[in-house]
């Protein structure tokens, strides 16, 4: 389809009004600007423009709709607004997502980021939606080729799956998403760069999808100079775009970098909005927030794609019982985790296999690749319970059977781990097999 379709011009003059409501400034107090005068017109979440006497003008969105006034949240300080200022009731941008903005990037509102002309869908959406009605979803379906070694076999992924990627800063979060929008089995990708530095916004496109990686890619962005109000609807909108492609019957891959800057672009409204912090610093109603937007990835409905999604969360210091790893443990279908330790010895993707799980499991291995994986859990477990005492010298050869044999494949594994794996699960399996055996055998390590 082409983004001169005669269709969509229509559709985009159609949108159009000639009539534009107007109010004044009427006080402004902790960041938020009150209105009088379109009480009876604007809506939560619309646009508004403020026409500041000596500066720019000043966008922002509504907040609060009360009986004699609305509030608005300002994109940038309200520096230099004054008693009176003239504020311009916007049309409310129409999310109107197409199958030909594959291979573009937007913004939150539908704009193109990317330089060139990008007309909206002929159906509008509404980025709230509420997900397919649980008795109508689909079981899980088949298992996904990832690309990679580890998520082929101990951890694999499987059509409709929700699985969260928890990791530190600077641990190679940021790349494995990379790594599964080039490489995972999928009809589409859409990627939401929720508060990413403006740099990685184009290094992300350019570099680690590339030309071929972005033909089948739609990358919703907003950065991290950005309000809060626009961080926050860049997850909802590109979970907009993956419905619009799973509606089409496409099996779709959604990744979000990160709920938790998504969560923290919550906080910022919610305390303006006069909620009390009770969860570490993050409002109630974070919980339902980010329990809504996952629930809307998964198994579509009979006549429906699917959306496997990965939503990544920014652990600070590894801690995992924080708010945000916490809410998403709970509604997910697994959780990987990455170690700084493992990523600073220079092995990637930096997976702590103990502490993560697929929830796919055992229904997406056959009977011979669950005792496949059962095993080498066993011999990672056992390395690690004992991985002082062997790096001390202290492990003496002999006195524990399970823990020779972790030993003696142990950087066999461990270098399995970090394999691309472009050859398919099947052949994964077979690798891991024969790692397997050499274990079991009675050789000289």
């Amino acid at each position: 389809m082409s983004d001169l379709d005669p269709m969509l011009l229509k559709c985009e003059f159609d949108r159009l009004s000639a009539v534009r409501h107007m109010g004044r400034v009427a006080g402004v107090a902790r960041g938020v600007i009150e209105i009088q005068g379109l009480e009876g017109q604007a809506r939560i979440g619309d646009h508004l423009t403020l026409r500041r006497r000596n500066g720019p003008d000043l966008p922002g969105e509504v907040l609060h709709v009360e009986a004699d006034g609305i509030h608005m949240m300002p994109t940038a300080a309200p520096d230099g607004v004054c008693m009176g200022d003239r504020v311009i009731l916007d049309q409310t941008p129409a999310f109107a997502p197409g199958m030909h903005w594959l291979g573009r990037v937007v913004d939150p509102f539908g704009k193109p980021l990317d330089g060139k002309p990008l007309l909206s869908g002929a159906q509008e959406q509404d980025i709230m939606r509420a997900p397919p009605p649980a008795v109508a979803r689909k079981p899980l379906g088949a298992r996904m080729e990832t690309g990679l070694a580890m998520l082929n076999t101990m951890l694999p992924v499987v059509q409709g799956q929700r699985i969260g990627l928890f990791a530190g800063s600077g641990v190679g979060k940021s790349t494995l998403l990379a790594t599964l929008a080039k490489s995972m089995q999928a009809d589409a990708v859409v990627v939401a760069l929720v508060g990413e530095r403006g740099r990685e916004v184009n290094e992300f496109v350019e570099q680690a999808l590339g030309a071929e990686g972005m033909k089948r890619s739609v990358v919703v962005a907003a950065t991290s100079d950005q309000s809060a109000l626009a961080r926050r609807r860049c997850a909802w909108s590109a979970m907009s775009v993956a419905e619009y492609l799973r509606d089409q019957g496409l099996n779709v891959l959604f990744l979000v970098d990160s709920v938790t800057r998504f969560a923290e672009a919550h906080r910022e409204i919610a305390v303006a909005m006069g909620e009390a912090p009770s969860l570490r610093g993050f409002p109630p109603s974070v919980t339902p927030l980010i329990a809504g937007l996952c629930e809307r990835a998964g198994p579509g409905t009979a006549d429906q794609g699917d959306i496997t999604a990965v939503f990544s969360v920014l652990v600070a210091g590894s801690d995992m019982d924080e708010p945000v790893a916490d809410i998403l443990r709970g509604v997910l279908d697994g959780h990987i985790v990455l170690n700084r330790d493992i990523a600073e010895r220079g092995r990637f993707p930096a997976i702590n296999l103990s502490r993560s799980v697929s929830r796919s499991l055992p229904g997406a291995a056959s009977e011979d690749e669950n005792q496949m994986i059962a095993e080498t859990r066993k011999l990672v477990g056992s390395y690690e319970q004992s991985e002082v005492m062997i790096k001390a010298g202290l492990y003496a050869e002999g006195a524990d059977p399970l823990l020779d044999q972790a030993v003696r494949v142990h950087e066999e594994l461990d270098a399995f781990f970090g394999k691309a794996e472009p050859d398919g699960i099947k052949n994964s399996f077979n690798r891991l097999q024969l790692i397997l055996r050499r274990a079991n055998a009675n050789l000289p390590r």
